[in-house]
């Protein structure tokens, strides 16, 4: 695998994920031992040259000899078409480009609700996103979308349950973003939607670890016990990511509870339809 060498990647070391993305590139060979660097980590000489309000939205890589920096999409299409020149030559096709320009945009925007990590307040530099609205929306929309879906098949599993519809199980989870937001109407807009995020990326991970079993069904008939087992083990993780996702946006713990009392509430609900 050819190397792109006096290259850096300026990541953001506060989310998981850019942390796990430029580590494999430099593993990988892709780029050398210096091929990545925290955002918050710049010398002032870097910060001259850097755009630091695009670079917090598009992934910067700075070229270390000509002191140019390339950002965003085409940063990854640039250490990736290195070491394999066909997917350079595809992604840089207009319509392709577009799409995968937006795909970027969906993830950068909302990394940070995608999978949230504690910021390192020592950072004068933080390499936190702008808030984007209509990203933001776009993914509770999409999270909604995938969960209600997911929900409404698995729903059909469970014995004893009142049959289900795709607006009873809608209805269910778009609730739960609005019932929780009730417990938060004295803090501002963007805390709000921020933690409705947070909210669906639970949701969507709960709905992820039902898919196993939504496929496996269409194959074999598989025993109640371990339908409501799994279903179970997924409310207890799922509730285990909100506990630690509440203390790392350092939001009131009351909300464990009332997301538990929804539940409930849903359920007593749907049983007495």
């Amino acid at each position: 695998m050819k190397t792109l060498k006096n290259q850096t990647l300026l990541y953001d070391e506060d989310c998981p994920l850019c942390s796990l993305y430029t580590t494999g590139f430099v593993k990988s060979g892709m780029l050398d031992e210096n091929g990545r660097k925290s955002y918050g980590q710049l010398s002032q000489e870097e910060q001259s040259f850097v755009d630091l309000k695009r670079a917090p939205n598009e992934i910067a890589l700075v070229d270390n000899k000509t002191k140019t920096v390339t950002y965003g999409l085409d940063s990854l299409i640039k250490v990736v078409g290195f070491s394999f020149p066909f997917i350079e030559k595809i992604a840089i096709l207009k319509p392709i480009h577009f799409i995968l320009k937006k795909m970027y945009s969906f993830v950068s925007y909302n990394r940070k609700v995608i999978i949230p990590g504690n910021v390192k307040t020592e950072n004068k530099l933080q390499c936190t996103p702008d808030f984007n609205y209509k990203y933001r929306f776009i993914f509770i929309g999409f999270a909604l979308t995938i969960t209600t879906f997911v929900l409404f098949g698995f729903s059909n599993l469970i014995p004893n349950v009142p049959k289900t519809s795709i607006l009873r199980e809608f209805i269910l989870a778009f609730g739960q973003i609005v019932f929780q937001s009730l417990f938060l109407l004295k803090m501002d807009k963007q805390t709000i939607i921020n933690y409705a995020g947070n909210l669906m990326t639970i949701s969507l991970m709960g709905s992820l670890i039902l898919v196993p079993i939504l496929i496996l069904n269409q194959f074999v008939n598989l025993p109640q016990f371990l339908i409501l087992g799994w279903f179970g083990t997924t409310i207890f993780i799922m509730f285990a990511e909100h506990f630690r996702r509440v203390k790392v946006l350092k939001l009131p713990f009351y909300l464990c509870f009332t997301w538990v009392i929804y539940r409930i509430i849903a359920l007593v609900f749907i049983l007495n339809l």
